[in-house]
């Protein structure tokens, strides 16, 4: 098996799944099946593969199946970057995810060095006129796949701000307590900017050139309201000091980022654009994301599609499964018909979930 694949899935109490095996063999996968028969519970799965709480952001309790309710537990075996590992992830009822890594106890942000894992799920489809917050996620899964070091930086950042936030609140005004604080964000904080300018650079030169029907979009990072991206941080949080008390939270740094994105052939800013357009801008953006990716490390990351085919024209249909194809990608996709698989042909392996007395029931 060649590229970054799934080799194998175990669930056990996950979501709909009592207990299920799953054996992959690298090519893209189908899995077909009703509403509520637990296809994207599969690919829940396999999102919290990579660090993070998953394509869901659920919490550990909200996964456990009823009625049961006595923690869940995912085995997988992955192969790629020249190595094959195991991965056991799970929750105890009651308690904080856990994680192993060939048999050895390991932190989330291990799991970005040994995997790469991107998805586009129908909750996506208002990313662009919703909320900043949504876009910075999305940008910021596409930046871990290039910067794997990018959730520790995240991490740090989130953390230095989180305690700067309490002195806000408690109206401290000692600027020594800052500083100590304002100097871990600044350095956090730089490296995130770094991290993300290289993504947004990836992913234009990925887009350039490339022979593919869904549309190019130029993207840009900004403040918030628009204002430009912060070059000094440090600077901005010394002087926001007095602001920032009377918010009770920091409001300059690059957790207040947004991301732009322009549809290129018709100028017009992706929030302007028609649902389906949208839509396409995402499903291109995630396909510059495999593309970089198999350029830069020799493998397309794992990609989760979830209902992306039920709202495509047959000819990007076709187009989206002739250019996971060419990359070599392990896409999993959902989907009600086996119809809208069916130019894949034998290029895919199809996978079939039924609900069984209250249970999914995986058949190949």
């Amino acid at each position: 098996m060649g590229g970054l694949a799934i080799t194998s899935l175990n669930l056990s109490h996950f979501r709909s799944h009592q207990a299920a095996r799953i054996e992959f063999d690298g090519r893209p996968v189908a899995i077909v099946g009703a509403n509520g028969a637990g296809k994207t519970n599969i690919l829940e799965a396999v999102s919290l593969l990579s660090p993070g709480r998953g394509m869901r952001r659920a919490a550990t309790d909200e996964i456990a199946r009823r009625p049961e309710n006595i923690g869940w537990k995912i085995s997988a075996g992955i192969h790629g970057f020249g190595a094959a590992h195991s991965i056991e992830t799970w929750a105890e009822a009651g308690e904080s995810r856990a994680l192993r890594i060939d048999d050895k106890a390991a932190p989330q942000s291990a799991l970005g060095r040994i995997t790469r894992v991107l998805w586009l799920v129908p909750a996506m489809d208002r990313l662009w006129i919703e909320a900043a917050e949504g876009r910075r996620r999305f940008l910021d899964r596409m930046t871990l796949s290039f910067a794997p070091d990018h959730a520790e930086a995240v991490l740090a950042y989130e953390k230095a701000m989180r305690d700067r936030n309490r002195l806000l609140k408690d109206q401290v005004s000692d600027p020594h307590w800052y500083a100590a604080l304002e100097a871990q964000m600044v350095q956090a904080g730089t490296q995130i900017e770094a991290n993300r300018q290289l993504a947004l650079a990836r992913l234009a030169a990925a887009q350039e050139g490339a022979e593919t029907l869904f549309p190019r979009a130029d993207l840009a990072l900004t403040g918030p309201e628009g204002e430009a991206a912060m070059e000094d941080l440090a600077q901005a949080l010394a002087q926001n000091r007095r602001r920032d008390m009377a918010a009770g939270r920091t409001l300059v740094g690059p957790h207040r980022a947004d991301l732009t994105a322009v549809y290129v052939a018709k100028g017009a800013r992706a929030d302007q654009c028609s649902t389906g357009e949208q839509k396409a801008l995402l499903i291109s953006l995630i396909l510059a994301n495999a593309r970089a990716l198999a350029a830069d490390l020799g493998a397309a990351p794992v990609l989760l599609l979830d209902e992306v085919a039920a709202h495509l024209d047959p000819a990007r249909r076709a187009a989206l499964y002739d250019e996971l194809c060419a990359l070599g990608a392990q896409a999993l996709m959902t989907g009600t018909e086996a119809s809208l698989f069916e130019h894949l042909g034998k290029r895919a392996q199809t996978l079939t979930v039924a609900e069984n007395h209250g249970s999914s029931r995986i058949t190949a």
